[in-house]
């Protein structure tokens, strides 16, 4: 296949996955708040995508360790990111089926890391840069995030708990659309970067860019365009199961794992750290739930997403390497990657259309101890 035709065929399916991150994470930001009803469901998307956009050009410290620090880029061609994209996109669509927050991040790293041992061998890959950029904030992120809403939430009910009622929730409700729009613009910052690099990366191995290179206005406005849409659309399922299947959320919860969820993501951004926002604003809402007294957390539905968490990266290594190998064979193999990978996503759509849910059901599902109300979907 003719370089530059691979180029654009890798930078389209870099974007269709940014727009599967968008609506994969969604959740991140406005999950709690939708939930307790501080934000209207599609007021609260349209928010998080018109953020997401201006996010993403707040930094590029994070592209730069995709393009220039996870593999040798002289080592592998646009083919191999290809394939590693397909693995990411068809992880991300598996688990929002689901409707389990998985880390669209490590599934893009995961698929990056397949198809680079497939194509090039373990030396091609920096295995220093994932340990310390990926490996460890994956691990220490969520439980940062959870330890400051434990205790932000139980500052805030030692604080208020002499206020009344109706003022308190009020006061937080208005507070939880500044931190959820904080979360959101963080989202962004993060995120969207990750493509930038993938796009960059892209342009350095076909060599279009210099080594070291950082992404071009374009990469940037196109990455942030592509995320913010995806997120605008919603991830219904899973802003389901973080807003109400995790813990009966209350203002001051969600206001405090919102917060804690932007301090975190902001912070690593800044220092090029490639977290997993989905990870941070989960652990940020278990946090939130554990530090109210008496209020119940869902550790089952906590336990379910540890597996998703601990699969995303062999899982998304292991489709990217499989793309990586029969991509290898030359042009056929490529087409055959495209096709299996587009009537695999198609058929996870179609599956998904059988119970949908949508802006209009979202908070449908019961907190715990309620009754699941007649109609309403599972």
């Amino acid at each position: 296949m003719d370089l530059s035709v691979i180029v654009v065929v890798v930078i389209v399916t870099a974007l269709i996955f940014d727009f599967t991150n968008g609506f994969h994470d969604t959740a991140n930001a406005m999950a709690t708040s939708i939930a307790t009803g501080a934000l209207r469901p599609k007021v609260a998307v349209a928010v998080a995508g018109v953020l997401n956009l201006v996010g993403a050009f707040l930094s590029v410290e994070v592209a730069k360790t995709i393009s220039s620090g996870l593999v040798n880029e002289a080592r592998i061609t646009p083919v191999v990111i290809f394939a590693g994209l397909v693995g990411a996109i068809l992880w991300n669509l598996f688990t929002w089926l689901l409707g389990l927050p998985s880390s669209s991040s490590h599934a893009l790293f995961g698929g990056l890391i397949g198809a680079t041992l497939v194509a090039a061998g373990a030396s091609a890959v920096n295995f220093g840069t994932v340990v310390t950029k990926v490996v460890l904030p994956a691990i220490l992120s969520p439980l940062l995030a959870g330890v400051i809403a434990l205790i932000a939430t139980y500052l805030a009910y030692r604080i208020t708990k002499r206020g009344e009622e109706r003022t308190v929730t009020k006061g937080f409700k208005l507070g939880q659309i500044v931190s959820a729009s904080m979360v959101a613009l963080a989202h962004g910052t993060n995120d969207a970067q990750k493509t930038m690099g993938i796009i960059t990366l892209t342009l350095i191995t076909a060599g279009v860019l210099a080594p070291n290179s950082g992404p071009p206005f374009w990469v940037i406005l196109a990455s942030g365009l592509a995320i913010a849409l995806g997120t605008y659309l919603g991830g219904w399922r899973i802003i389901q199961t973080l807003g109400k299947r995790v813990s009966d959320i209350q203002t001051p919860q969600g206001f405090a794992a919102e917060s804690a969820s932007a301090a975190v993501i902001l912070t690593s951004s800044h220092l090029g750290f490639a977290l997993s926002t989905t990870q941070v604003a989960t652990g940020s809402i278990f946090g939130a739930g554990a530090g109210r007294r008496l209020a119940s957390v869902q550790w089952g539905v906590a336990g379910q997403m540890a597996i998703a968490w601990l699969l995303t990266l062999p899982a998304a290594a292991a489709v990217g390497a499989v793309a990586a190998w029969l991509a290898s064979t030359g042009t056929v193999g490529t087409i055959i990657v495209a096709v299996v990978a587009l009537a695999v996503g198609l058929g996870i759509y179609a599956i998904s259309r059988r119970k949908p849910v949508t802006a209009d059901n979202v908070n449908d599902v019961p907190t715990p101890g309620e009754k699941v109300p007649a109609g309403t979907a599972s």
